[in-house]
């Protein structure tokens, strides 16, 4: 069974990554990137700031708290345990996959990319109530995630498994930061 699934992701791997074009390369290695994001972060903190005042600062914390829970599970627990090695550090696809950039680490289950983006994303839809700002931000979290398959450093089941667990982080989070903060704002 884990043997099909294994090969299943990985024909799905060569398929998506293999829809490549020099017009998208930067893009997706930009869309990667960390640095990048730090406008759009700082729009998103600018939206939190003008709706909730002063407890913004309770609510960065509980982001915080969901970015640092979602790479610790992701990278110290999930990587370390299952040790599936990333597509580009195969030796079965050297030649037939499209890299992009770097490698990275030599495991890839399951995408810290993915986790992150998708806990932030779930966990800034419960926050803002916006059935807009959820699509835009469930699409940025998808995006991003995707951009790891393109750039050949994870596979789709790292990236869904990822999306998976930085939503739970998400909610999990969520809903204690929720109840402590409403609590606060009470007292």
């Amino acid at each position: 069974m884990v043997d099909t699934l294994q090969h299943l992701d990985t024909q799905l791997f060569l398929f998506l990554n293999g829809l490549n074009s020099p017009f998208w390369d930067p893009i997706m290695l930009f869309v990667s990137g960390k640095i990048q994001w730090v406008p759009f972060y700082l729009l998103l903190i600018y939206f939190i700031a003008r709706k909730y005042g002063w407890k913004t600062l309770w609510w960065l914390l509980a982001i915080t708290i969901v970015v640092v829970a979602t790479d610790r599970v992701s990278s110290g627990l999930f990587k370390n345990v299952f040790q599936r090695l990333r597509p580009c550090h195969n030796p079965d696809l050297q030649g037939i996959m499209h890299l992009v950039g770097k490698c990275g680490g030599q495991y890839g289950f399951i995408s810290s990319h993915a986790a992150n983006t998708f806990g932030v994303a779930v966990f800034l839809s419960f926050l803002f109530k916006n059935r807009w700002a959820t699509i835009g931000l469930l699409f940025w979290a998808a995006f991003v995630s995707y951009s790891r398959i393109y750039l050949g450093v994870h596979y789709p089941g790292d990236v869904l498994c990822g999306a998976i667990v930085g939503a739970g982080i998400g909610i999990s989070i969520w809903l204690p930061a929720n109840h402590f903060i409403n609590r606060k704002r009470s007292a």
